[in-house]
């Protein structure tokens, strides 16, 4: 069929495209997708160890069939290696079911995994667990022999721990029912130590908290973020303040992470990593596909998370392609 003057106009687009593909030599962009792997994960705790990106979730089922955890590791963020069982009730033995949220952290040669475990209630035995390891794959040996948190200080169920290293410190923020403390570790992760007060737990609970609870510094200033909603349901969601100081006061500045309709819903229960050398960090998140509806479907998923110019947080946007490949340069 002969070329008509208005057909060659529509290819003249198409053709300088291919010109420009092909002199660029460009290859096409590789993204990691979303969910970034198989499996009903949730709570994802994201680290990079060296070159490697570290994802540690919780196994997201029934409490009575969460006895033990898994762990997945890339250099690209595209291509996940998963590593099975690598610690269970088996190891810990106070530990019956509900093994929740890992926290993870590398001190002195040692990889340190914390977790919540039981469900627990006042007057029963569970909380928050230490567990260490010689490689980042575990496995994971019970540190303690006990909780290293049992009871319920200031109204929070100790559950959800993040591990936050600052200068000489290593503080843990916790809690879940709607409070969050804040304590300080001792050098080796086996006990906590008093405040210079005497206090042991301070409790930092901003407008709206649920569980969940992280923390960054950046520029010297304190982001702490949290999980806010009901998380069985659609408006699970992720908010966030900005302080002086990790203690706070941590006075609600909005939500950064939520459902959308033409994605998923869930969004929440977050970590992020930040690229070595670098201004980029990655959310690091569980949400629940449009066609799930049991509490327990959750799957992991990665965004770009960006800073403004006046250092607040941009809402993330839930995609199915993830970010873009990206090996990890240390130098």
């Amino acid at each position: 069929m002969p070329i008509n003057i208005y057909m060659m106009k529509s290819l003249i687009p198409c053709l300088l495209a291919a010109v420009l593909l092909s002199a660029c030599g460009s290859k096409p962009v590789v993204m990691s997708g979303n969910p970034l792997f198989d499996g009903w994960y949730a709570d994802p705790e994201g680290i990079i160890y060296d070159d490697t990106y570290w994802i540690y979730p919780t196994w997201s089922d029934h409490y009575d069939r969460q006895t033990f955890f898994d762990c997945f590791s890339s250099k690209d963020l595209t291509t996940w290696t998963k590593h099975a069982g690598i610690l269970d009730t088996t190891s810990v033995k106070w530990a019956k079911r509900a093994m929740w949220a890992p926290s993870v952290i590398s001190k002195d040669g040692k990889y340190y995994f914390f977790f919540g475990a039981n469900d627990v209630h006042e007057g029963e035995i569970g909380g928050i667990g230490v567990a260490v390891s010689d490689r980042p794959e575990g496995p994971y040996r019970d540190l303690l022999g006990k909780p290293l948190i049992n009871d319920i200080v200031n109204g929070a169920q100790p559950i959800d721990q993040f591990v936050f290293h600052d200068g000489d410190e290593y503080y843990l923020y916790y809690g879940g029912w709607g409070h969050c403390n804040i304590a300080r570790l001792n050098s080796d992760f086996t006990a906590l130590i008093p405040f210079d007060d005497g206090d042991i737990y301070k409790e930092i609970t901003p407008a709206n908290y649920v569980e969940g609870p992280f923390m960054l510094k950046r520029n010297n200033k304190y982001y702490f973020m949290w999980s806010e909603g009901g998380w069985t349901g659609p408006d699970y969601s992720v908010a966030y303040a900005i302080a002086d100081s990790p203690f706070g006061p941590f006075n609600r500045i909005g939500k950064i992470l939520q459902q959308d309709s033409l994605v998923a819903t869930g969004a929440g229960h977050h970590s992020v990593v930040q690229i070595p050398n670098t201004d980029d960090y990655y959310m690091i998140y569980h949400r629940r596909p449009l066609e799930e509806t049991h509490g327990n479907h959750r799957a992991t998923c990665i965004e770009k998370m960006i800073f403004d110019e006046k250092g607040f947080i941009q809402p993330v946007k839930l995609t199915f392609d993830g970010v873009e490949a990206r090996v990890i340069d240390n130098h």
